[in-house]
């Protein structure tokens, strides 16, 4: 019996995810993430992989990269949150998804999808909606750089408010 079932999604609510189908303990293996191993220079040279559209790419090492763009690849519907219940694993050339809490029937698999915070993480706007939530699709560990800048316009309006 499969972990999961295709709904429409609670985080973005133009697509669709990953729902639990039973409840899942913390561990479990739920899906592989399937796709084509192309090279990270064909990764560098393709104009499939720009910021303006989706990109579903995973570097598995220095030499190549998993691109899961494609229809059948389910695992590609999971969506983000900052506070992900699942999360991706690899070994070699394998990438799969993986329970990191029990999770409830019926509840949508999120991942941090680990963007780094660099110029542009204003392209990538979250929609999770969590009290981790900085606004923004940016791993965990980078997180506080944005909330530092909310915490520093926040502070600004006040002084403002004040006078």
């Amino acid at each position: 019996m499969k972990l999961y079932k295709i709904k429409k999604s609670k985080i973005d609510n133009k697509g669709r995810g990953l729902y639990a189908a039973r409840d899942i303990k913390e561990g479990t293996k739920i899906i592989d993430y399937k796709g084509k191993i192309i090279t990270n220079k064909q990764v560098d040279e393709s104009n499939k992989y720009d910021n303006s559209k989706p990109i579903y790419l995973f570097t598995l090492n220095k030499k190549y990269t998993l691109d899961g763009d494609f229809s059948w690849n389910t695992a590609g519907l999971i969506n983000h949150s900052c506070d992900p219940n699942s999360q991706y694993d690899g070994k070699g050339l394998k990438i799969w998804i993986t329970a990191i809490k029990d999770i409830k029937k019926g509840e949508e698999f999120t991942c941090d999808y680990g963007f780094g915070f660099d110029k542009d993480y204003k392209q990538f706007p979250c929609k999770c909606g969590t009290k981790n939530c900085c606004g923004y699709i940016v791993r965990e560990e980078s997180r506080w750089r944005i909330n530092k800048r909310f915490a520093m316009n926040n502070k600004k309006k006040l002084i403002n408010n004040s006078r």
